[in-house]
């Protein structure tokens, strides 16, 4: 069975890093590229960073460059999110997901001051 679970959220001041963690399982793991994407309150899911299978190419969308960096260890079937110098406006349910449209349940991002 397939499955995504998403960790590493919580609360932190504007300014702070957060690293989102995407455990996956039932599925071939190296063999798909993975992406990150985010629901804020109110709001439709925005696709946030994608990664290839190997991990050797990267995209993201404009509001994170420079800040976010999108990861992957095919050793433990794990995809990364390392968030820094975090805005309110980051504030959002973070969700993982493969090339084929399947996502996790999320993990829940408060950026406040």
């Amino acid at each position: 069975q397939l499955q995504l679970v998403e960790s590493g959220g919580g609360l932190v001041q504007p300014g702070g890093s957060l690293r989102l963690s995407c455990a996956a399982s039932g599925f071939t793991f190296s063999n798909h590229a993975m992406s990150w994407y985010r629901q804020a309150p109110g709001k439709g899911l925005e696709w946030v960073a994608a990664i290839t299978s190997i991990g050797d190419s990267t995209n993201y969308v404009d509001s994170v460059k420079g800040r976010f960096t999108i990861s992957r260890d095919n050793a433990k079937n794990t995809l990364y999110l390392q968030m820094n110098n975090l805005k309110p406006e980051d504030t959002a349910l973070y969700l993982c997901g493969t090339d084929s449209g399947f996502r996790g349940q999320g993990t829940q991002v408060t950026v406040f001051s």
